[in-house]
């Protein structure tokens, strides 16, 4: 069973740096990944999915350091990064100027996820970024283990059954500037939960904590939405 995963894992890896797709899992759901800097791959992704292309694609890394190269991340918001991840949360962060635009559908904002798996982070850690969006057709159930995987790919990975089998929280964290008027001076960064999944209650504690705590976070929970892709 081992040397079936490493095989799954080196022909995945192959097969993403040739422009394929590969469902994959984490601990939330199975993702389809593609070479996030490929416009070819990423329309693959879209197409499979019968995505919109005016829905934007997450990004997967497999460390600080790569989070760092698609994204603007200083000391303060590493402070929270860092108690988030690796785990199930997609963070809204602004992007740097070599994530694609057909990625992020013109926002200025990318959606990245530092997943929380063995197998999802070996394979990134060989390809770098790569597209994270649950392997499922838009708007239906994703997938929590290969059996329910609907899709066509290249290559599917067994990873047996996601440990959460439910999609991630996603956090929008975004620093103020300079000409935007806030109340209190202090407040250098807003974050606002997004959506409600995956270790919803820890996100929330963690949250308020840094901004209760340290004075700088302006931290809001609107009226949250839940969506069958991640």
């Amino acid at each position: 069973m081992q040397s079936d995963i490493e095989d799954q894992i080196r022909t995945a890896i192959d097969v993403i740096k040739s422009g394929g797709t590969v469902v994959y899992p984490t601990e939330t759901v199975y993702g389809l990944g593609a070479d996030a800097f490929s416009g070819a791959a990423v329309r693959k992704v879209y197409e499979i999915k019968q995505r919109d292309l005016s829905l934007p694609l997450s990004i997967a890394v497999s460390s600080f350091e790569m989070l760092q190269t698609v994204a603007y991340v200083d000391s303060d918001l590493l402070a929270i990064l860092t108690e988030l991840l690796p785990g199930p949360v997609t963070i809204l962060l602004e992007k740097k100027d070599i994530v694609p635009g057909h990625l992020t559908a013109a926002s200025n904002l990318v959606g990245v996820r530092f997943p929380d798996n063995k197998i999802a982070l070996r394979i990134i850690e060989k390809t770098g970024p790569i597209t994270s969006t649950s392997a499922n057709i838009s708007g239906r159930t994703p997938p929590t283990c290969v059996e329910e995987v609907e899709i066509e790919s290249d290559v599917i990975i067994n990873g047996g059954r996601c440990k959460y089998s439910m999609p991630s929280t996603v956090v929008a964290i975004t620093r103020v500037t300079a000409n935007e008027e806030e109340a209190d001076t202090k407040v250098k960064i807003r974050i606002e939960i997004k959506r409600k999944g995956a270790c919803y209650d820890r996100v929330l504690h963690v949250l308020r904590s840094k901004a209760v705590g340290e004075g700088i976070y302006r931290f809001s929970v609107p009226e949250l939405r839940r969506e069958r892709d991640r």
